[in-house]
């Protein structure tokens, strides 16, 4: 844009007049191009603020969600609240169907319908629900969202929740709460359990890190509870029963879900109500959306066949049978030996973040679809936990997840004077990873901003970025690109060491996969795993150990 500017003003000086031109003394032309330059400085910075607008306003709205309150006088704030996908679905006004994309500013957009205002009204009404919200525009725009415009969504979560929905029924009940809190999980993550969002909130139930060891999930470097349905729900459960102590009213309570407990009384503060409507207004922008939409969403599932929509085949089985795992296991061990599928195992067992139960520190559920409990319990104990447990299980592959500790992020509010070079230094990164996880594209930075920033190299890859899903491990085989056939002789940098492995001198260029084309039955991924490794950056000169296949 600026080459454009310039070019421009370049054009403009070339069509003066020769003698316009010349007649001009220097000391004016120097002040015209003084001129010129501030404005140029000017519209650099409009440029750039366009640039980082999006990214500005997503900082802010997400430190909104976390419940960082304006005015607070902290510098750093943790993680404190339970964040949703409302961020990816409602907040950025992107819903997104399986067999279309559309946006809609449900803040402004105003849908029509066939079925007349009265019946819709007698359908809420009747639903019976122990929530009653007035009909209503807003309620009516959410409840035709999930009853017409995105069918095939609604189709799959439906198919999810005839798996998913006894079990938060259960742990609802055990409370005493109300069975329709389970509607909660569709507005959260459309019922993903390990979805993700641009906040850092994780599972189903969109745990933020502090309020889920709050509530007594475990997070440590083989296990995120976050991911653990049942565990999750339970944990929502408590939370929702302590905000309704506090709040005293549902809609305020499931709201403060989407924003905190302390948004929501700062919102009744300022109503100087409890009734919802009368409070809505006060609510942060991006949380008023969500009450409706829990009501919307009731409505689509209540009455689905009105609008000829049906749970959809999803693959999940009717039952689910538990194991108590005492020992170390890894999902190859289980997949190699008794022939569950390793997606079947990251499906159903998605908190155990690096594919290992970890019995040996204390007893460790195994969920398992019941057509593969029968093989389980018949294979022999002592050959499923000693497969090539010297490689997927040695010492140094224990170690060093171990040692990787858990994702930590910081929320830091720029305060005046402050610079990226400043900040970075008191946080003990670089300005380029400040700048990759906040997606900044210029140093500029502006009072109140919110920059995340992650502890001891605990960024992900993805920092920052929108995704409804934890990173799949990389591929084990190479690249279909690859041209060159596998050699089958060991490459001269490798040294046999034992009879389990030989030592590997890392060489420039290499990458995991031409290294595990030189050594035949052995994958990228069987070198990460016996290294440790949960990264595949390496580097000229390091020593890794390659697994012998025997």
């Amino acid at each position: 844009m600026m080459k454009k500017i310039l070019v421009i003003l370049l054009l403009a000086a070339l069509a003066l007049p020769v003698n316009a031109q010349r007649r001009k003394p220097r000391k004016t032309l120097e002040k015209e191009i003084a001129q010129l330059q501030v404005s140029l400085d000017s519209l650099q910075y409009i440029v750039d603020s366009l640039i980082e607008r999006r990214y500005i306003e997503d900082s802010t709205i997400v430190a909104v969600l976390e419940g960082l309150d304006e005015d607070a006088p902290e510098d750093t704030v943790m993680e404190a609240v339970p964040d949703s996908l409302m961020d990816l679905w409602y907040q950025s006004m992107r819903i997104h169907d399986y067999d279309k994309s559309a946006e809609y500013d449900m803040n402004s957009v105003h849908f029509s319908t066939d079925v007349p205002d009265a019946v819709l009204e007698a359908r809420l009404k009747a639903m019976n629900s122990f929530i009653t919200l007035p009909f209503n525009e807003t309620v009516k725009n959410y409840m035709i969202l999930y009853s017409e415009k995105m069918p095939t969504r609604m189709s799959r979560m439906m198919g999810f929740a005839e798996y998913y929905f006894p079990i938060f029924e259960e742990v609802f009940a055990s409370y005493g709460l109300p069975q329709e809190l389970k509607y909660m999980a569709i507005i959260e993550s459309a019922l993903d359990p390990v979805a993700r969002s641009r906040a850092g909130a994780l599972g189903m139930w969109q745990f933020m890190y502090k309020t889920a060891r709050a509530y007594g999930l475990r997070i440590d470097s083989f296990v995120d509870e976050r991911l653990d349905v049942e565990k999750a729900a339970d944990a929502a459960a408590r939370y929702l029963r302590d905000a309704y102590r506090a709040l005293g009213d549902w809609p305020l309570a499931i709201s403060s879900y989407n924003c905190g407990a302390g948004n929501v009384q700062k919102a009744i503060r300022r109503a100087g109500s409890r009734d919802f409507w009368k409070v809505f207004d006060y609510l942060p922008r991006e949380t008023r959306g969500y009450m409706p939409a829990f009501v919307g969403a009731m409505y689509g599932f209540a009455y689905h066949n009105e609008y000829g929509i049906q749970p959809a085949e999803v693959g999940m089985p009717a039952v689910c049978d538990t194991f108590e795992i005492h020992k170390n296991l890894h999902f190859k061990q289980i997949n190699e030996v008794v022939g569950v599928p390793m997606e079947t195992l990251r499906q159903f067992n998605p908190q155990y973040t690096h594919e290992i139960v970890p019995g040996t520190g204390g007893t460790c559920i195994l969920n398992l679809p019941y057509n593969w409990s029968g093989a389980f319990m018949e294979v022999n104990r002592d050959s499923l936990y000693n497969h090539q447990a010297s490689s997927l299980l040695n010492e140094q592959v224990i170690k060093n997840i171990s040692n990787s500790g858990t994702e930590t992020r910081i929320a830091y509010r720029v305060r005046q004077g402050d610079y990226l070079g400043r900040i970075a230094t008191r946080n003990h990164c670089t300005v380029a990873q400040l700048k990759k996880w906040n997606h900044l594209r210029s140093d500029k930075l502006r009072v109140g901003q919110i920059l995340y920033i992650y502890r001891r190299g605990s960024a992900p890859a993805t920092a920052g970025q929108a995704s409804g899903s934890s990173a799949k491990p990389a591929a084990a085989s190479r690249p279909a690109s690859s041209s060159k056939p596998a050699s089958t002789s060991k490459p001269a940098a490798s040294t046999q060491s034992s009879d389990n492995y030989t030592v590997y001198t890392v060489k420039a260029g290499d990458s995991f996969y031409s290294i595990a084309a030189h050594y035949p039955g052995v994958s990228a991924k069987d070198i990460m795993n016996y290294n440790g490794m949960t990264s595949s950056k390496i580097r000229p000169g390091m020593k890794i150990k390659i697994p012998v296949k025997k």
